[in-house]
């Protein structure tokens, strides 16, 4: 959102960025200049974690947050011009509520693939039953489905309920938005795109990736300005100075996602067993899970690290394959730098993403588990090999270097997604009392 917010900045729009309480408090390095006001879930001294579960943390954030929301909308509507739109993250629905009360514009902004959100939506109309039980799902603008290609709330029916609810809940009083922006491009989703905007005001305007790393535009958006962990820059980026193009195999499973033991054991040594240059991502709270004294055994090959600058990484041109937990920022990012993929998703949306890039933009392999729901040392040696190496590697290297030219055209002066932003920024002034807009 905050990258979106640079793209508005830079057509003249003044933006204020709203964030929680506790989020803000945890934000490392903010810079930029989008200013950032803050507003309260309710729990700002521990956000989520302080509540007993999932379901009181929603049922507070919504009662708190769209208090404090409306309370922040009326100090800068009183200090400054007046406030025109909130875009507001689609996760949280009740902030369109805040907006319609205040007779605001409302623009839902969506982090996950339109993919992921048509599947979504179909399950709130009801269109796909759960628990699923067809062995191909078939649902407007995607390809068939199986049940292992939908996201992990749907099809390990029963996980995670509250987060089932909230994302499928994202389109509760959807039709009282203005807008429906998602961070994607026309070219990338195309199908997808063009029938959801057949019923709804759907704009793709990404990817939302700092413009230095794209069309260049924005000559000072070199990163995103908020880091959750420090990374460690340096060691890294000297590193990868030393080896030669296309020879390493990168490997970040994000912020969030955990791997079990047995799993970390699997694909350390998959990665020896490659006999490639690795840079694999470990946060400290997983390093315990790595096999004794890995990291010294493999240092004439490896190096471990808990951080590092990811675009950094996935721009350098040692780097021939990322190995992926799918994340939509993740992948995004490497399609973003023509950066190819071996896939393994864990759960909510990263096996919908994992079936596109393999199956749909062909610009990658999916690391598939066996019947326990592991994914073996040879799999990923095998794939890492079928990417980096042979016929199969330099094909999907021509289509990683196909999609990473189309995502810059799309964020390019004229192109899709650009058109877009421009179009939005425009009915915006058209429709306020001066050029001076303003959007939260």
């Amino acid at each position: 959102m905050l990258q979106f917010a640079k793209r508005l900045r830079h057509k003249g729009v003044k933006i204020t960025l709203a964030a929680t309480k506790h989020i803000f408090k945890t934000m490392q390095d903010f810079s930029g200049s989008v200013s950032v006001e803050t507003i309260s879930d309710g729990y700002d001294e521990g956000g989520l974690s302080a509540a007993k579960n999932d379901d009181e943390y929603l049922a507070r954030f919504r009662k708190v947050g769209t208090e404090t929301l409306e309370e922040l909308i009326k100090r800068l509507k009183n200090s400054r011009c007046a406030l025109d739109c909130i875009v507001y993250d689609a996760f949280i629905p009740w902030s369109l509520d805040v907006a319609k009360t205040l007779g605001l514009v409302g623009a839902a902004f969506f982090t996950q693939s339109c993919a992921v959100d048509q599947i979504y939506y179909h399950v709130y109309k009801g269109d796909v039953k759960l628990p699923l039980s067809e062995s191909e799902i078939s649902i407007p603008g995607l390809p068939p489905l199986k049940p292992s290609d939908m996201p992990s709330f749907l099809y390990v029916h029963g996980s995670y309920p509250p987060l089932k609810d909230m994302v499928v809940n994202q389109f509760q009083s959807i039709e009282k938005a203005d807008w429906l922006l998602f961070n994607t491009f026309h070219k990338l989703e195309e199908e997808v795109i063009d029938w959801m905007a057949k019923f709804s005001p759907v704009k793709a305007i990404g990817p939302a990736v700092p413009s230095m790393y794209l069309d260049k535009r924005i000559e000072d958006d070199r990163e995103y300005g908020i880091n959750v962990y420090k990374p460690i820059t340096g060691a890294c980026m000297e590193w990868l100075d030393k080896r030669e193009s296309d020879s390493v195999i990168y490997v970040s499973f994000g912020s969030l996602a955990e791997l079990g033991k047995e799993q970390m054991e699997e694909l350390a040594w998959g990665l020896k067993l490659s006999n490639m240059y690795f840079l694999w991502i470990v946060r400290a709270s997983e390093e315990s899970k790595l096999p004794k004294d890995f990291a010294e055994e493999t240092c004439e090959k490896g190096l471990i690290l808990s951080w590092c600058p990811q675009l950094d990484v996935l721009a350098h041109n040692s780097v021939g394959c990322f190995v992926t937990h799918c994340g939509w920022n993740s992948t995004l990012e490497a399609l973003s730098l023509g950066v190819p993929m071996v896939a393994m998703p864990q759960w909510t949306d990263q096996s919908t993403n994992a079936k596109y890039v393999m199956d749909v933009w062909k610009m990658g392999i999916r690391a598939l588990p066996d019947e326990n729901g592991m994914v073996s040392r040879d799999t990923i040696c095998i794939c890492t090999k079928h990417v980096m190496e042979g016929e199969t590697g330099e094909e999907i290297k021509k289509n990683a270097t196909k999609w990473k030219e189309l995502a810059r055209e799309a964020v390019d002066k004229g192109g899709s997604s650009d058109t877009n932003i421009e179009e939005f920024v425009s009915k915006l002034v058209h429709g306020g009392e001066s050029s001076d807009t303003n959007v939260e």
